[in-house]
């Protein structure tokens, strides 16, 4: 029975101490149980499979949530208010009769009253800035009490904290960019920003939006407002109305089922694979005197499939719980204009298939945790840079420590993301200096290298991610040292001797020798340039088709003629003489206008 209790322990810690492994740090056998023998169907299931009955909650409570989904679809439009009330009711059921978590809800309550207060009674720009301070602070003493007490047994919050706190202060953000003049504002400013506060129903309904508290996604309020409203799903101006989506009795929110049932299995899909692989790949495995006797290659190997394997139940809870928004409705994002069809991705969380193909460590942080991603660079990389200036490695590594700090206190995870921030600034100099060797001398065009260039970039970013995250997985400072040095800190040798080099004379000549392609290129453009001042080619109408002829040679011979004939009447009407050409004259007047021998 062990070894079948085995993935499903490592299960109930979706990420350490992030809002996925928090969320199942509820009381294993809650005191006083607010609903009476709610627990007896989970403790037969989990004798059954070897799950704790938390475990098995946490489950039920993504799956229960499409068809809550689906009623709070079908309150109508018309009454909000309903809608509120409904997402009220459901997350209090899930917070006291599910879990038992009364001081949960005191949590929230001074979080989301605390900010609220800060954003309507504080002003000026410190205002975001105060209301960032508190949350993340309120958040700490939750973090540090969890894990000081270190036992999964005790009632926890944070996770529904943290999800939370991505929400709270960007609301605060959209409450001050509000004040301001709207010249002063970006484009993505401009959208978000509340011009008033709302109203405390629709906050308590946004603060509590069921189908997301425990793991996310998050959101902006005005997204909340949007759909509440279901200003969301209005057409753009102009747009047929044969191609709104379908919806159903005199709905505005269009028919989500398929694509939310789409998310619900392929997430069923991804938790199970993510049992059968931690039970081959786990953190025993990498802390036991086992794995030191393996080759270095084979260990290389398996701290990245114990990433992979970490990865998958991260994909298989975000899509379970975005299925659930989609099916709300809150995860429709207009109409795709090449099909026509309705987009339901505003919430996407995660692209497994672009991080498994990530070829850089931009592409591979864009497709991970992007809800988050949006949070960290809308509200601090974007915040902490000066106006009129480009955000640097300071901007960046300020976002990681807020991350860092966001998931709680683990020695793991500083060691993690210090090092995905020189990674990142390590990929940056790669990209900038070495990568247009492997393109054409304008930029625009791969050589023939390039494919060499990607397999090696994809090798060399999948390999450093799995050993820069293999502390966020470990947490403790001394199991992150061993395994790291069981295979002997190559990630860390790898990014101290890149940066070495790109701090030595070797960037400048990279760049002389990048300056001496490009010269090369624009003297190629100058001379083509002089070419077309001394015979100019005609600007056509349609475009060249092979072999340099035009698309409609008559019809350009036509124009031609028309143009002279139009040059003629001019002449007369000022009264100038005019003679009328013919034969070599007339085709000589014909190849001047088109620019070429006939």
């Amino acid at each position: 029975m062990e070894e079948a209790a085995g993935p499903w322990h490592q299960l109930s810690n979706f990420l350490p101490s992030s809002h996925l492994r928090c969320a199942t740090h509820f009381t294993e056998h809650a005191k006083g149980d607010m609903l009476p023998y709610i627990d007896l169907p989970f403790a037969y299931a989990g004798s059954a499979t070897g799950a704790s009955i938390d475990e098995l909650k946490l489950i039920f409570s993504f799956l229960l949530s499409y068809p809550l989904a689906g009623l709070l679809k079908r309150i109508p439009d018309a009454k909000p208010y309903q809608k509120n009330l409904f997402i009220i009711l459901v997350s209090l059921f899930y917070l006291v009769g599910l879990f038992d978590l009364w001081a949960g809800i005191r949590t929230i309550f001074i979080s989301s009253a605390g900010a609220y207060i800060i954003a309507k009674y504080v002003d000026g720009s410190f205002m975001p800035w105060t209301g960032f301070v508190f949350l993340m602070g309120h958040m700490s003493i939750s973090h540090i009490y969890r894990q000081s007490a270190n036992a999964p047994d005790k009632v926890d919050i944070t996770g529904a904290q943290m999800v939370l706190v991505m929400k709270l202060t960007g609301f605060c953000w959209n409450v001050y960019d509000g004040r301001l003049k709207q010249e002063h504002l970006a484009d993505f400013q401009k959208e978000r920003a509340l011009l008033q506060l709302p109203g405390l129903l629709d906050f308590a309904g946004f603060v509590l939006f069921f189908p997301s508290m425990f793991a996310g996604p998050s959101f902006d309020f005005v997204d909340y407002q949007r759909w509440i409203t279901t200003a969301m799903f209005d057409l753009p101006q102009g747009a047929d109305p044969k191609h709104a989506p379908r919806t159903r009795k005199q709905r505005k929110i269009p028919r989500s089922g398929t694509p939310a049932a789409f998310k619900a299995l392929t997430g069923l899909l991804w938790i199970f694979l993510f049992l059968k692989f931690s039970a081959w790949y786990n953190t025993e495995l990498v802390l036991s005197s086992t794995y030191i006797n393996y080759s270095l290659l084979r260990r290389i190997w398996i701290l990245a499939m114990l990433g992979f394997a970490t990865r998958m139940k991260y994909y298989g809870v975000w899509y379970l719980t975005e299925g659930a928004c989609i099916l709300s409705g809150l995860g429709y994002k207009g109409i795709d204009a090449r099909t026509g069809r309705a987009r339901w991705n505003r919430l996407e969380n995660v692209d497994p298939w672009g991080i498994e193909t990530a070829q850089n460590t931009r592409a591979y942080l864009e497709s991970w945790n992007k809800n988050t991603n949006n949070w960290l660079r809308n509200y601090m990389y974007l915040r902490v840079t000066p106006k009129g200036r480009r955000p640097g490695f300071r901007a960046t590594l300020a976002t990681f420590v807020t991350s860092a700090l966001w998931h709680g206190f683990y020695p793991g995870y500083y060691l993690s993301f210090l090092l995905a921030a020189l990674l990142q600034t390590v990929a940056k100099n790669f990209r900038r200096y070495v990568r247009p060797f492997f393109l054409t001398p304008d930029g625009q065009r791969p050589t023939k290298h390039k494919m060499y260039y990607d397999a090696v970039s994809y090798l060399t970013t999948q390999l450093a991610f799995c050993f820069t995250t293999a502390p966020f997985v470990l947490l403790t400072l001394s199991a992150s040292l061993l395994v790291w040095s069981r295979v002997y800190f190559y990630a860390v040798i790898g990014t101290a001797a890149s940066m070495a080099f790109f701090a030595s004379p070797a960037k400048s000549w990279l760049i002389r020798q990048q300056n001496a392609r490009q010269k090369d290129v624009k003297w190629m453009q100058q001379q083509r340039q002089q070419q077309q001042v001394l015979s100019p080619e005609p600007k056509l109408e349609h475009p060249i088709m092979g072999g340099g002829l035009p698309s409609d040679p008559g019809k350009e011979l036509d124009d031609a003629v028309r143009e002279i004939k139009e040059e003629v009447e001019v002449r007369k009407k000022r009264g100038l003489s005019v003679s009328m050409l013919r034969g070599a004259d007339m085709k000589v007047a014909v190849e001047k206008k088109l620019g070429r021998n006939l």
